[in-house]
C-alpha cells in the first residue's frame, strides 16, 4: 500500500521526500500541483514530457526524478523488505490507490510498478481492500440467495476523505457505491493548527515560521502531536518547541473545545460525502447494518461523532485503523496468487466516475455520443459495441461529468480503429468493438474485429461464426469477467450505428418469411490508443535502465558502509576491551602503539576518512587486525586452555582406571583382548606425558606472551584418545546361548494326542497330579504356533 506519506531515502540520502503519492498522472502545471508545491520540503521542477519532477542531491550531484521513480524507489525498498523477512523473491504484489484516482493516475502507479519489476496483480481502490479485510473473517454472512448485509466503510487518512456502501454475501461482497472529498483529511487539520499558532508566535515572540521551511516543517509535528494528544484528553495541552526560530523557545497550548471551534468549517464537510453515498446507492440509514471506521483522522472525537450522528448508530472500530487497507491488499494478493491457497472470495469493485464515447456518425460530420459506464457500473466489466463503417474511425473516451472528477483533464484517450474497408458490394462493414474496465478500473478499447462474409468454399480453410441478420434483427453479443458474468449478462448494451438505418420501430417493418444464414469471419483490427497521460517505452525503459543502475549502486554503497562501520566498530570495541579484559594479554609498550593507532584511526574516520572506497576501509581493518588478533587470540587461548586440559585429564583418568581393571580381572574386561587393552595404556601413558610436558612449558609463559600450547592441540589429542581407546572399552560381552531340550514332540507342528501309540503314551506323557499343570516343574513348554 503506499500511505499517505512515503519517504525514499535508498537513492536520496540527503532529503525526506513524502506527499508524492498525488502527483502521479499529473502536469507540473496542475492548479493542484502548483498549490501543494508552496507546502513542500523539497524542489518541485517540470519534467521534458510536462509531469512533475523532484530535486535531489544523489551521489553528490543534482538530479532530477520523475514521480514515477521515486515511487519506484520506494517499492524497491519495500520489496527488499518483504524478500528479507520471506527469504525468497517477492514478485507479485496487489498497490492500493483512492478510489477517485482517474485513468491517468492508476496508469502513472502501474509504471512505478513496471521499473521495479514488480507485476502489479491489481491496482486495489482503498475502500474495497478494507471491505475484503473485513467480509473474508466473517462467518455469519448471508448465504447468496439472502438479502445481502450492507455495511457502511468510512475512511479519514492523511489527506483524503473516502466513504463506501458494500453488500456481503457468503464468499462474496459488491461494492454498491462510493463517495469522497479529496482534499479533506487529517492534515487539513494540522493545517488549521499551525495556522493559529503562526499567527500567535508572529504576535507574541514577532517570528514568523512561515519564512523558513524548516521551521514550518517543526511546527507542523508538534501540531500533529498535540492533535493526537486533544482527541484522548480533554484538558489544555500546552506546545513547547525549543529553539525554534532565532535560537528562540516558543510556547502556547489548547483544548478540545478549542480544536473543534477552529476546525468547525472541516467537520460540516464531513456529511456531504456521506449524503452522495446515500443517495447514489438508494439506501436509508435503516439498511445500514454496520459503520467500520478507519485510517488515522477518524481517532478524533468530533469526527466520530459527526459519522455516528448521521447514521444514527455507534460506528465500529473492529478494524485496525492504520492496516486495515494494507491488509486488504495482501488477503487479494494471497487469493490472485498460485502460491498461496486463500479461502475464496469474490471481489465486485464499482467505477467511481461514468465514462462515455464519442464518435463522428459520417453523416454531416455529427457526433454521436453515448455513456457505456455509468456511475458505480459493475468493475471489472466488458462492453461490445458495433458500428458500421466504411474506413478508419475514432472514438474518444472521457469522463461523463467533469465536475465530479478532481482531476483537471476530462478526456481519458483518443483510439483509433485502424484497417476498417468497406465490403466487396461497397457496402459498410460491420466493426465489433470491445471496450473494458479492466481490474485496475482503468478504461480501454481492448479489441476490434471487422466481420466479413465467408463464401461455402472458404469456410473450411478459416474459423468461421455463424450469424442471423437481417436490416431489422441485430445479434447482441456480451462479454464479461467470470464473477460477474451470470449476474450483469442481462445488463449488457449493444450499439449498432448505421446511416442507412430507419428510426422506425420494428413492428413497421414488414416481417420477413425466412431469415437467411450467412457465414462470416471475424478480422482483428489494430487499435492505435493516444492516452491522456502515459510514459512512453522509451521513457519507461529508460527509467527502468536508470533504477537497475541505482539499485546496483545502493548494494556497492551499502557494502562500502559495512565496510567504514566494521572499521568503526573494531576501534571502539578493542579500545574498550584493551582497558577490560585484553588488559593483561599485551605487554606495556604493545599498548601504548596499539591504543595510539586506534586513536589515529577513529580521526582519521572523521576527516580524511569520511568517504573513501570500500578497499581503503578493507585494508585499513586488516591493518588494526595484525595488532588485535594476537591479543584476542592470547586472551580466548586463556579462556579455553584450562576447560579443555581438564577435560583431558578426566578422559586419561577414565581409560586408566579401566585398563587397572582389566589387569584385575574384573568381569566387565575380561572379554576383551589383551593387545587391544595395551593399545589403550600405550595411548594414555603418551598423552599423559604430552599433557605433563605442555603443561610445564605454558608455565613458564606469561599471559602477554603467545601460549606454548593451543587449545586446537589439545582438541587434537582429545580426539586422538577417544579414536583410539574407545571403540576397546566400549566393547561389548559376547552372548551366550542357553542349552536347549530336545523333544520329538516339538518336530511336528501337526501333532495330536491321539497320534500316539499307547506304549508312548504310557513313557512320554507325564503323569497328572489332579491340577491345571503337571507336577513336574521343570517342563518346558511348547510353542506349536
Amino acid at each position: 500500500m503506499l500511505g499517505g506519506t512515503q519517504n525514499s531515502t535508498e537513492h536520496c540520502r540527503s532529503i525526506k521526500i513524502s506527499n508524492f503519492k498525488r502527483f502521479h498522472g499529473r502536469a507540473f502545471n496542475d492548479p493542484f500541483v502548483q498549490k501543494e508545491k508552496e507546502k513542500l520540503s523539497y524542489d518541485l521542477v517540470p519534467m521534458k514530457n510536462g509531469g512533475v519532477g523532484v530535486k535531489v542531491m544523489y551521489m553528490d550531484e543534482e538530479h532530477i526524478f520523475s514521480v514515477e521513480q521515486i515511487s519506484a524507489m520506494l517499492l524497491t525498498k519495500l520489496k527488499e523488505t518483504a524478500e528479507s523477512n520471506l527469504k525468497k523473491p517477492v514478485t507479485d504484489c496487489v498497490i492500493s490507490v483512492p478510489s477517485f484516482f482517474t485513468d491517468a493516475e492508476r496508469r502513472s502507479l502501474l509504471d512505478a510498478a513496471q521499473i521495479v519489476g514488480l507485476n502489479c496483480l491489481r491496482l486495489m481502490n482503498d475502500m474495497t481492500a478494507v471491505a475484503l479485510n473485513y467480509g473474508i473473517y466473517k462467518q455469519d454472512l448471508p448465504a447468496p440467495e439472502e438479502k445481502p448485509r450492507i455495511v457502511v466503510f468510512v475512511d479519514m487518512g492523511h489527506s483524503a476523505f473516502q466513504v463506501s456502501a458494500c453488500a456481503f454475501n457468503k464468499s462474496k461482497l459488491k461494492v454498491l457505491g462510493t463517495a469522497f472529498d479529496p482534499f479533506l483529511g487529517g492534515r487539513n487539520f494540522d493545517g488549521k493548527l499551525v495556522d493559529y499558532f503562526c499567527a500567535e508566535i508572529k504576535s507574541k515572540y514577532k517570528l514568523d515560521p512561515k519564512a523558513k521551511v524548516r521551521a514550518l516543517l517543526r511546527l507542523y509535528q508538534e501540531c500533529e502531536k498535540l492533535k493526537k494528544l486533544m482527541s484522548s484528553n480533554s484538558t489544555d495541552i500546552p506546545l513547547n518547541i525549543e529553539c525554534f526560530m532565532n535560537d528562540t523557545d516558543v510556547s502556547g497550548k489548547m483544548n478540545r473545545s478549542q480544536f473543534e471551534e477552529l476546525c468547525a468549517d472541516l467537520l460540516q464537510r464531513i456529511e456531504m460525502p456521506l449524503l452522495s453515498l446515500m443517495e447514489q446507492t438508494q439506501l436509508k440509514v435503516e439498511d445500514v447494518t454496520a459503520v467500520e471506521i478507519v485510517g488515522g483522522a477518524t481517532r478524533i472525537p468530533a469526527v466520530k461523532e459527526r459519522i455516528a450522528k448521521f447514521f444514527g448508530k455507534d460506528v465500529s472500530t473492529t478494524l485496525n485503523a492504520d492496516e486495515a487497507i494494507a491488509r486488504g491488499c495482501a488477503l487479494q494478493c494471497a487469493i490472485l496468487s498460485p502460491a498461496f491457497k486463500v479461502r475464496e472470495f469474490s471481489v465486485t469493485d464499482a467505477t467511481p466516475f461514468p465514462i462515455s464515447l464519442l464518435w463522428n456518425t459520417e453523416a454531416e460530420d455529427t457526433e454521436g455520443v453515448h455513456e457505456v459506464f455509468s456511475r458505480n457500473h459493475a468493475a471489472p466489466f466488458s462492453k461490445v459495441l458495433t458500428f458500421y463503417r466504411k474506413g478508419p474511425f475514432e472514438l474518444e473516451a472521457f469522463y461523463s461529468d467533469p465536475n465530479g472528477v478532481p482531476y483537471p483533464e476530462s478526456k481519458i484517450g483518443r483510439y483509433i480503429i485502424q484497417n476498417v474497408a468497406a465490403q466487396k458490394d461497397g457496402e459498410k462493414s460491420k466493426v465489433k468493438v470491445k471496450v473494458r474496465v479492466n481490474t485496475h478500473g482503468i478504461f480501454s478499447v481492448s479489441t476490434a474485429s471487422m466481420v466479413e462474409p465467408v463464401k461455402s468454399e472458404e469456410s473450411e480453410d478459416v474459423n468461421v461464426e455463424t450469424e442471423v441478420e437481417s436490416q431489422d434483427q441485430r445479434p447482441i453479443e456480451n462479454s464479461s469477467d467470470k464473477n460477474i458474468q451470470q449476474e450483469n449478462i442481462r445488463k449488457i448494451i449493444l450499439f449498432f450505428f448505421s446511416p442507412t438505418q430507419t428510426n422506425e420501430k420494428k413492428g413497421d417493418q414488414p416481417p420477413e418469411a425466412k431469415k437467411p444464414k450467412i457465414k462470416v469471419k471475424n478480422v482483428d483490427l489494430p487499435i492505435e490508443a493516444n492516452l491522456v497521460w502515459e510514459l512512453g517505452k522509451e521513457l519507461l525503459n529508460m527509467y527502468i535502465e536508470t533504477e537497475g543502475k541505482m539499485i546496483m549502486q545502493d548494494k556497492l554503497e551499502k557494502e562500502r558502509n559495512d565496510a567504514k562501520n566494521a572499521v568503526e566498530e573494531y576501534v571502539y570495541e578493542f579500545r574498550d576491551k584493551l582497558s577490560g579484559p585484553y588488559e593483561k594479554f599485551v605487554c606495556e609498550k604493545d599498548l601504548q602503539g596499539f591504543s595510539a593507532l586506534l586513536t589515529e584511526t577513529e580521526g582519521w574516520l572523521y576527516e580524511e576518512g569520511e568517504d573513501e572506497a570500500k578497499q581503503v576501509y578493507v585494508d585499513k581493518l586488516e591493518d588494526l587486525k595484525k595488532l588485535g588478533t594476537p591479543i584476542e587470540t592470547r586472551y580466548q587461548e586463556a579462556e579455553e586452555r584450562p576447560k579443555l586440559l581438564e577435560e583431558l585429564g578426566h578422559r586419561l583418568q577414565y581409560y586408566a582406571t579401566i585398563a587397572g581393571e582389566f589387569r584385575n580381572k574384573d568381569e566387565k574386561y575380561i572379554h576383551i583382548d589383551e593387545m587391544e587393552m595395551m593399545k589403550v595404556e600405550k595411548c594414555v601413558s603418551e598423552v599423559v606425558e604430552w599433557m605433563n610436558n605442555a603443561v610445564s612449558a605454558q608455565a613458564k609463559k606469561s599471559l602477554d606472551q603467545d601460549p606454548a600450547v593451543h587449545s586446537s592441540e589439545i582438541k587434537a589429542k582429545l580426539q586422538e584418545l577417544n579414536n583410539v581407546c574407545e571403540p576397546v572399552v566400549t566393547q561389548p560381552k559376547p552372548k551366550v546361548d542357553s542349552p536347549k531340550e530336545e523333544n520329538p514332540l516339538n518336530e511336528r507342528s501337526d501333532f495330536k494326542p491321539e497320534d500316539m501309540g499307547e506304549d508312548e503314551k504310557n513313557s512320554e506323557m507325564p503323569q497328572q497330579n489332579g491340577e491345571c499343570h503337571p507336577s513336574d516343574q521343570n517342563t518346558i513348554s511348547m510353542d506349536l504356533d
